[in-house]
């Protein structure tokens, strides 16, 4: 019998029975660190507990969970037995939480204490729901777990096996979804299975970015890929350690970075400026971080965080729905997203035809001759279909490559607009409007104009403290834009609808359509409200 393909739970075996009580988890908020032996032993523990409720392989498990070391015990713990992991958003309310847990086809879901709500406001919804396990390990004392759920606390009880179970499986298993954010449809659920995941093309990239001394800092959610694979899963495979916030914090990061004594973090491209928009601290200068692990940047202030952070920025692109990598290990142009690692790419325009080196286009990635590389997405075979063509793997994204061979992302393609006979980037708009001193997010949209074409709308978040109008801001870009790509409408918001991971739901905004107040350049006015 060939020997089963590597997955999360037997990596986590191997080094444990290498590195056996050398910290694997740093939990920053509990000051608490776990060995590799103990996160094996505990996954162990939970699969005992789960086999014991019922659980056998090919069975499904929701996680609503937020950060916590119990939410890496389910998802080592399920892979000793053949089960599937379905990594649920928690940002996610109404119809889109119950899309995404019913349709994965789950019998079981873990729910933290503090979530319990949510869930329930779902809940009659969820008729494939058969056992709710509360985590109750971080609950205030005295809390009581609601009637007919059970307590996830009982598989770290004295009855449960710390042994592995002795379990066989298929290794062809579906071993994880993680769904896509849905800012612009419906979510697709992308098929990790045990013997297809993305741990052999994660071990090229490990040893490139780590070293077994490397502390390994993430404020991100582990039920996103960023935390989950380019954090934990390359820390694993290197064999260093993992220091875990709960959540992000724009106030307390540097403080965590600095008692964690990281030597690396990686970041999104909208967290960025939210750290470059706060006010000075004193931690921000005696951490221990020589290089940041980034995925969209934002070009002009790549130079600028470097220089006040003192820290170099390493950019990579990829998706938890793709295949291929991309990465500029300082190497490369401040703003360009590098070269393909070990991935054959296009860039095509809208006939599937090669576009001059400096001309936008659709990016794309060659599958591996033997497949294993394409795309699933559950239940969802023509998605499936659309995103992988013949050899070559659709990604979706603008980007156009230098003649030097270097690739700069630039945006969406659904995020591209058309107002007056010319093509506008969303994204470039966005970074025009971020040079601004006073705002720190912003979004670019198209909004139904009077005409065939799009207008553009711009939802701006300023700095807190600080005061922007919309003519101000239309003003400010004169010289930072062509004419047709300047926004016709701004919008102040406190706040945007986003994602767990910080991206903003561009689709709940295009919904709203244009509010009272808004700033019409076409008129030199705000919108009255309707009435």
């Amino acid at each position: 019998m060939a020997p089963m393909a590597i997955n999360w739970a037997t990596l986590l075996e191997e080094q444990a029975a290498r590195l056996k009580d050398k910290t694997f988890l740093y939990v920053v908020y509990q000051d608490r660190s776990i060995s590799y032996a103990r996160m094996d032993s505990n996954a162990n523990r939970m699969a005992n507990f789960l086999m014991g409720m019922g659980a056998k392989p090919g069975d499904g498990i929701a996680t609503l969970m937020n950060n916590s070391p119990q939410f890496l015990d389910v998802f080592f713990g399920i892979q000793k037995i053949g089960m599937y992991v379905n990594t649920v958003n928690t940002s996610l309310r109404g119809d889109g939480l119950a899309y995404i847990i019913d349709n994965s086809d789950t019998r079981y879901i873990v729910v933290d204490h503090d979530l319990i709500d949510l869930y329930q406001s779902v809940a009659h919804r969820l008729p494939k729901i058969e056992r709710v396990f509360v985590n109750t390990l971080e609950a205030p004392v005295g809390f009581n777990v609601p009637e007919g759920m059970f307590d996830l606390k009982e598989a770290y009880g004295p009855g449960i096996s710390s042994a592995r179970p002795a379990v066989p499986f298929d290794d062809s298993a579906m071993l994880m979804l993680m769904y896509t954010s849905g800012t612009t449809g419906l979510p697709k659920g992308v098929v990790m299975r045990y013997n297809r995941n993305v741990i052999e093309r994660l071990k090229l990239l490990a040893p490139l970015i780590l070293t077994p001394d490397s502390i390994y800092y993430t404020a991100l959610q582990l039920f996103h890929g960023n935390a989950l694979y380019v954090t934990t899963t390359t820390a694993l495979i290197v064999g260093c350690t993992v220091a875990l916030s709960k959540r992000f914090s724009a106030s307390r990061f540097w403080e965590e970075v600095g008692v964690s004594k990281a030597t690396v973090f990686n970041t999104i491209g909208a967290i960025i400026p939210i750290l470059m928009k706060q006010p000075e601290c004193p931690y921000e200068k005696v951490h221990q971080v020589k290089t940041v692990l980034s995925a969209g940047c934002p070009a002009v202030m790549w130079e600028p965080f470097e220089k006040r952070f003192n820290v170099k920025i390493w950019e990579a692109y990829a998706a938890i729905d793709g295949s291929g990598f991309i990465a500029n290990f300082g190497d490369g142009p401040k703003g360009s997203i590098g070269k393909p690692m070990n991935s054959i790419i296009r860039v095509v325009d809208g006939n599937g035809d090669a576009v001059p080196s400096g001309d936008t286009g659709e990016l794309l990635f060659k599958v591996d001759p033997d497949r294993k590389s394409m795309v699933e997405y559950y239940k969802n075979p023509d998605a499936s279909g659309e995103k992988t063509r013949g050899e070559w793997e659709y990604t979706g994204d603008l980007v156009y490559q230098d003649a030097q061979g270097y690739l700069y992302f630039v945006g969406r393609s659904t995020d591209s607009m058309r107002r007056r006979g010319e093509n506008v980037s969303a994204y470039d708009v966005e970074q025009a409007i971020l040079k601004h001193p006073a705002v720190l997010e912003a979004a670019v949209y198209a909004v139904p104009s009077e005409m065939t074409e799009d207008e553009i709308m711009a939802a701006v978040k300023p700095v807190d403290g600080m005061h922007v109008t919309g003519q101000e801001l239309w003003g400010f870009l004169q010289d930072k834009l062509a004419r047709f790509a300047i926004p016709r409408y701004i919008c102040i918001v406190d706040d945007f609808p986003r994602t767990e991971t910080f991206r903003i739901k561009k689709k709940e905004l295009k919904e709203k359509g244009i509010a009272p107040g808004t700033y019409d350049a076409e008129t030199g006015s705000s919108v009255a409200a309707r009435g």
